[in-house]
């Protein structure tokens, strides 16, 4: 990672650090922030808001769907604005539209202005989130993008350290102050990290990866990374109708409905066979936490093997951590899922972007993640309101955890499919 770069920012030597890698922490500590208040910590919030409104299940599940329905029409939008504009414009912007949503947040009277101020905080974190960071990454880096994408990612799974917090300055504040908290640390902390973020290694007079010369350039000195650096850039148009991109925007589709319904339903569903909410509460960090192995794992081995024979793996091991959930009273079957469960969707988040950097290069990358990830978030909408719709409707959970493991199950088989189907042209 240590290179002599004509870019110098720092003092006191950090300069012999790759810039991308200070790219790459700044992303890791916005996620790690922004990824508990959007994603993780929002399962705190239900017991609180259901002693105050006396709303069911299913109408705060569906503030959840809400802000994934937008981030799916979002995330291809943000990819092309990403291309346009750069990702350090589109990060500040991010961050100071979540911080104002968390404000707006806390003076909820109503559903109406609950679903609001989600939607308001959805519209923000498309900004500044998988699609935005991603993005940059994969203009800083070729050769390590597996693992330079893991560090990112891993972020988001240090984000469940937050979850304990988030549950005890509820408990402590109130729950409406604690978003107010919330929101001013999101200013505190996004947009000083956001200023690090530079759009591309050319731009500061360097190249993917801390390379001396272009690795898309042609030179008896680094055939390697000409050759990587021509390797897999298609037209945007003819990415959309490949197959391999076709069917990975499926999978993940399938795969996220799992994701989202689980981590949005894991403290309530827990609630209902009488464990603590601390303990929950301490699951439900865990389950984010435990991902980052899994993100590294997974990254490290995709700059090594079969990326999508990898993701395949990580989609059968979400699989099989949704059946353990359904046993989970059973505390073995509940370590069986915090050990499973998190390293197949950290796996799995890493593997995407990385397939598609090897496949497709960078000149699209952003709109066609963006795409991916809005794929990704229909199926965010989906999967926490039909959990909550089937809680209401049966009084149990476990009906929602067969369906979403038999979902689970099926992108493994078409990720298997698209592997065949990928060696067979």
């Amino acid at each position: 990672m240590n290179h002599e770069t004509p870019y110098a920012p720092f003092g006191f030597g950090l300069n012999r650090i790759f810039y991308g890698w200070w790219i790459v922490w700044a992303g890791f500590f916005i996620s790690v922030y922004i990824g508990c208040i959007i994603f993780y910590g929002f399962t705190a919030f239900f017991d609180p808001l259901v002693k105050e409104f006396g709303w069911s299940y299913t109408q705060i599940s569906f503030a959840s769907s809400l802000r994934g329905m937008e981030m799916s029409f979002l995330a291809p939008l943000v990819g092309f604005l990403v291309d346009r504009f750069g990702p350090r414009r589109m990060v500040l912007w991010g961050v100071a539209t979540v911080g104002l949503g968390l404000l707006l947040l806390s003076f909820t009277q109503s559903l109406w202005m609950f679903y609001l101020g989600f939607i308001f905080i959805g519209f923000g974190g498309g900004g500044c989130t998988t699609v935005v960071l991603t993005g940059v990454v994969a203009n800083w880096f070729q050769r390590d993008i597996g693992k330079a994408v893991g560090l990112l990612s891993a972020g988001y799974g240090a984000s469940g350290l937050m979850v304990p917090l988030v549950v005890w300055l509820i408990d402590a504040t109130g729950w409406r102050m604690a978003l107010v908290w919330l929101g001013i640390g999101t200013f505190v902390i996004g947009l000083p990290l956001g200023l690090l973020i530079r759009n591309t290694p050319e731009s500061c007079g360097l190249f993917p990866d801390g390379r001396s010369i272009d690795p898309g350039a042609s030179s008896e000195d680094d055939k390697g990374g000409a050759a990587a650096g021509k390797q897999g850039e298609i037209p945007f148009g003819t990415a959309l109708r490949n197959r391999a991109f076709l069917s990975l925007c499926l999978t993940e589709l399938i795969r996220t409905m799992s994701l989202f319904a689980i981590v949005t339903h894991i403290m309530p569903y827990l609630g209902v066979l009488h464990v603590s909410r601390t303990t929950a509460g301490l699951v439900a960090g865990a389950i984010p936490v435990l991902s980052i192995a899994g993100r590294f794992f997974f990254g490290w081995l995709g700059d090594q093997y079969n990326k999508r024979i990898l993701i395949a793996a990580a989609y059968g091991l979400t699989c099989l951590g949704a059946i353990a959930l359904c046993f989970v009273d059973v505390r073995w079957a509940l370590l069986l899922f915090l050990a499973l469960f998190p390293s197949g969707f950290g796996g799995a988040m890493v593997l995407r972007a990385a397939i598609l950097r090897e496949e497709f290069g960078r000149g699209a990358f952003g709109r066609l993640f963006g795409i991916v990830l809005g794929a990704a978030s229909i199926g965010g909408v989906i999967g926490p309101t039909l959990t909550g719709l089937i809680f209401d409707t049966f009084n149990s959970y476990l009906y929602a955890w067969v369906g979403l493991a038999i979902a689970a199950a099926s992108s493994t088989l078409l990720m298997i499919v698209s592997i065949r189907g990928k060696r067979s042209r």
